[in-house]
């Protein structure tokens, strides 16, 4: 029986469910599945497919749509769609974190808006899709929720090295370069999430999480370079 997370998605999909069980267990984060032993299904199997599926989708059409690039530069394009900003842009967009199951402790550090559980989940939905709809639905399916992304790249504005691009601005400016501090580590060793803060003579101009120490300072330079602007 379809139920309503699964209803709600599946229309913001556009898509009539076969199977709504796939997309249920998509939104099941392992840390709900460990404390529910009646519920043993969680999400992961469904994220390491979901990411094989977007990563040909993406990658079948950039190689339709730019027929002059070379490898190289394909790769660099792919790479800039489905790394995990843009995956939580998305996942966000669908506001995904509402329907996901969580467990106590994720629930209350904020897990419904962690980058990491939200790009996880986002592909761990296009995993399901696949399963339930085929690759031609699919491929529809994830060409519209990335279009957003997929302009940008069409337009020759990359998701950019907002680090370098703080630097050079904070260098023009303001006569200095900022400095990033890594103020805590969020959940468990396996699924670890950074914090980190960008700071411009001492204030702090932004702050970001990433899977990674890298990733949390450049969405903390993402952040600061929004401020700047303005």
């Amino acid at each position: 029986m379809i139920n309503n997370s699964e209803c709600i998605i599946a229309r913001k999909l556009d898509i009539k469910l076969n199977n709504p069980f796939l997309v249920s267990q998509a939104l099941i984060h392992s840390s709900f599945a460990h404390e529910n032993k009646d519920k043993p299904c969680h999400n992961e199997r469904l994220e390491f497919l979901g990411d094989a599926v977007l990563e040909l989708i993406i990658s079948e059409y950039l190689y339709r749509n730019f027929p002059k690039l070379p490898e190289g530069e394909l790769t660099k394009l792919r790479a800039s769609i489905v790394c995990e900003t843009s995956l939580v842009e998305v996942a966000r967009e669908l506001n995904l974190g509402e329907h996901l199951s969580l467990g106590r402790g994720e629930q209350s550090t904020g897990g419904q808006d962690r980058p990491s559980i939200l790009a996880d989940a986002l592909e761990a939905l296009i995993g399901a899709v696949y399963l339930d709809q085929g690759i031609n639905v699919t491929c529809r399916v994830v060409i519209n929720l990335f279009n957003p992304v997929i302009t940008v790249i069409k337009e020759g504005a990359l998701h950019r090295d907002y680090k370098t691009m703080v630097q050079e601005l904070s260098q023009l400016k303001y006569h200095t370069t900022p400095r990033y501090k890594i103020v805590s580590e969020l959940g468990p060793d396996h699924d670890k999430v950074f914090v980190a803060q960008i700071l411009l003579k001492e204030k702090i101009l932004g702050e970001g999480r990433g899977k990674s120490k890298k990733n949390a300072e450049q969405e903390a330079a993402r952040i600061a370079w929004v401020k700047l602007q303005e």
